[in-house]
């Protein structure tokens, strides 16, 4: 700690001294501001001091050759105000673009440490003055108290994916600060309602979501999602409702501690495959003026990889971009205290610097066993745009879990009634360990899904056989062709009633899927009254009611809604369908699979029918057992179920049935008994039973 600080040297009619070379990026300490940046091959830094929202900068203070050791350049700059100033550096050193040298004393270089980007607060304004970032100095005195995080079991969480801006945009959403993290908050109480128990906010690093505008038949096109990361360190301040200069932070720091609060993890989706910079014509205005051979996946002759698909790969296991990256995500643990993060396509953080897929890549080892991350979900899409997909086979240590692709493929297909799938889904429905041995994965390794923000929403996945992106601007060719979809006869909107009927019970259907398969789930937000992207299964560019949630289609589906509280509720009121540990005092296992007969578990090419049932000594009755029952019919004739045989003083009790009518699935509370342990499915419909002990 540098206490009772003077100034040793005079730069640029400033008073400076060495500054505390283990702390990155720009401090305030007594008297000033402690700047720390590095670069191993430039041959020059200096720091550029802006007035606020000025073009140019009113000082250029280079760094004395005295003020570097090692790599590392810092400097304690006396007389600054936090509020007076802004801050970017340059750099000079060789160009040689052969060998990825690219250095050029003129740009503008953003601080990658930056804890705040400087005009970034208005969404829509191009606002980086051809490609400058500078930055601000934020305060983090931000006082977390005795704070407890909720620290819920992997199992059991239920993930509410969300588009920070879209979640509140549009007017229908009812609250005072649309599209921001304190709309967020505005909606808490309806989040406990539904029962969610985590939130996975989609990318909320500062991002410039002027990168991608552009006008498209007179509609304007965004960065809308905003996987295109500008700076790590920082929020994205254009999802802030309070713009006070060098607070920024403050309201994402309070929306995670009333998240948590009421019980609620938080998800970052971060990503750090690739970054805003993009390739050779793409902006230059950080890493690249920094260490662009070292930050960057460069090929022989110095010209950009492209395993992201987006022009650029960021070089992870380089030990110094390692080092950066759990430099970052100890930040957000330490300063948000986020709960977890799901790395967009993660396979990437897994290739070597020549970019060839790695056995146990280190950057993945360091985050597994990184005490500060201890305690921290990490998840991974297992796969990217380079072809390395990894679903079942992603390095863990026991520590990683993974977006369930499989999961997502294979129920698609199999809820609307392709063959060939029963043994699939029931592997699936039971925890995919044909894909996650428990003794290398352990039993938390998959998050289920079927939907998410790359795709169709759960509703369009019923009303659209064929993507609709035309409104992308790229004549209908960019997004996923295989969707697994049915339009149930119809594409798109109709007023046929046996179609908009149809639609919702495979709605239904698919969600108590979810929340009957064992491991995490998560689902896109809006699915739960059927929000719709019109068809569009790649809106990352449409800031407009194509993404933003439609409120209003909460009272014209509440059925749906219901039906979505209800199955949550149903998933955490009976541990045994997550729980993988505990064993029923009859002779049960914890997991078994059915089929139309039960304990056969012989499928053939033509079965559309699956059961499974779940058994364990219930938490919250002592010696009592808990027995669930699930069962799929996704033929489209009804099939006669026999469900197994219950010990003594047992008999199976009916709580849900989508082979009813839209108002009459959950049936719970109509005391339906099998007590010939036999259901007659009807077409396409799923049904749960509860083993009920007789007193």
């Amino acid at each position: 700690m540098l206490r009772d600080l003077k100034p040793t040297d005079r730069v640029s009619g400033y008073d400076v001294r060495p500054g505390n070379y283990l702390v990155n990026g720009a401090t305030a300490v007594p008297g000033g501001v402690n700047f720390t940046i590095h670069s191993v091959y430039a041959t020059e830094c200096t720091l550029l001091l802006f007035k606020p929202e000025a073009d140019t900068p009113y000082a250029r203070l280079t760094f004395p050759d005295s003020y570097r050791i090692g790599n590392t350049y810092s400097m304690i700059v006396f007389g600054l105000e936090m509020t007076e100033f802004e801050y970017a550096y340059s750099f000079d050193g060789p160009n040689d673009e052969s060998k990825g040298l690219i250095f050029d004393k003129n740009k503008v270089i953003l601080d990658p440490y930056a804890k705040a980007v400087t005009g970034q607060s208005g969404w829509g304004v191009n606002q980086s003055h051809e490609g400058v970032y500078k930055a601000r100095v934020v305060n983090d005195g931000y006082d977390w108290g005795n704070f407890k995080k909720p620290q819920l079991p992997f199992e059991e969480l239920v993930i509410y994916e969300m588009h920070v801006r879209g979640f509140t945009k549009d007017k229908s959403s009812g609250v005072k600060n649309p599209g921001t993290f304190a709309g967020i908050r505005e909606k808490i109480p309806y989040l406990k309602e539904l029962g969610i128990n985590a939130v996975e906010l989609m990318p909320i690093f500062e991002f410039d979501e002027m990168g991608s505008y552009r006008n498209y038949n007179g509609e304007q096109l965004y960065d809308y999602w905003g996987y295109n990361t500008v700076c790590f360190f920082a929020p994205n301040t254009s999802y802030e409702s309070d713009h006070e200069h060098h607070r920024e932070g403050t309201e994402l720091k309070e929306l995670i501690r009333d998240l948590n609060e009421n019980g609620i993890e938080v998800i970052l989706d971060v990503v750090f495959n690739h970054t805003a910079e993009g390739n050779e014509r793409g902006p230059f205005f950080s890493f690249k003026g920094i260490d662009n051979n070292i930050y960057y996946m460069l090929t022989p002759d110095g010209k950009y990889y492209n395993f992201s698909g987006c022009g650029n790969v960021l070089n992870c296991n380089q030990p110094i971009v390692q080092q950066f990256i759990l430099d970052c995500l100890r930040y957000w643990v330490t300063e948000y205290r986020v709960d977890g993060f799901r790395f967009d396509l993660a396979s990437i953080l897994g290739r070597n610097e020549d970019g060839s897929p790695m056995d146990k890549p280190p950057l993945l080892k360091s985050l597994a066993f990184d005490p500060i991350l201890g305690q921290v979900k990490l998840i991974a899409e297992a796969w990217d745009a380079g072809g390395l997909y990894q679903v079942g086979s992603f390095p863990s240590w026991n520590r990683w879990a993974e977006w369930n692709g499989r999961y997502r493929d294979d129920l698609r297909r199999f809820l609307k009634g392709d063959d060939h799938l029963a043994w699939d889904a029931a592997q699936r429905l039971t925890g995919s360990k044909d894909l996650y041995d428990p003794t290398y994965r352990g039993n938390n390794a998959s998050v289920n899904f079927l939907t998410c923000h790359d795709g169709f929403t759960l509703y369009d996945m019923y009303s659209y056989n064929e993507k609709h992106n035309l409104k992308n601007g790229w004549n209908n060719t960019d997004g996923a062709n295989d969707n697994n979809s049915w339009n149930c006869g119809f594409e798109g909107e109709t007023d046929i009633e046996n179609v908009n009927k149809l639609r919702i019970k495979l709605c239904k259907n698919a969600f108590a899927t979810l929340m009957c398969s064992r491991g995490a789930a998560l689902f896109l937000a809006g699915d739960e009254f059927c929000n719709t992207q019109f068809g569009n299964n790649n809106a990352y560019c449409q800031d407009n009611i194509i993404s933003w949630l439609d409120w209003s289609r909460k009272e014209k589906y509440k059925d749906v809604f219901e039906f979505f509280k209800y199955m949550i509720a149903f998933r955490k009121r009976f541990h045994v369908i997550t729980d993988n540990s505990g064993k029923s005092t009859c002779s049960f296992p914890p997991v078994s699979i059915h089929s139309c007969i039960p304990w056969n578990a012989k499928f053939y090419d033509d079965t559309r029918m699956v059961g499974v049932m779940y058994a364990g000594v219930s938490k919250t009755k002592p010696n009592t057992d808990e027995i669930v029952y699930y069962g799929i019919n996704a033929y489209w004739n009804p099939v006669y179920v026999e469900l197994p045989d219950l010990p003594e003083n047992y008999r199976w009790k009916l709580y849900v049935n989508t082979g009813n009518e839209a108002g009459d699935v959950i049936v719970e509370d109509k005391n339906i008994y099998l007590y010939d342990r036999r259901i007659n499915m009807q077409g396409r419909s799923v049904f749960a039973a509860v083993a009920e002990k007789i007193l």
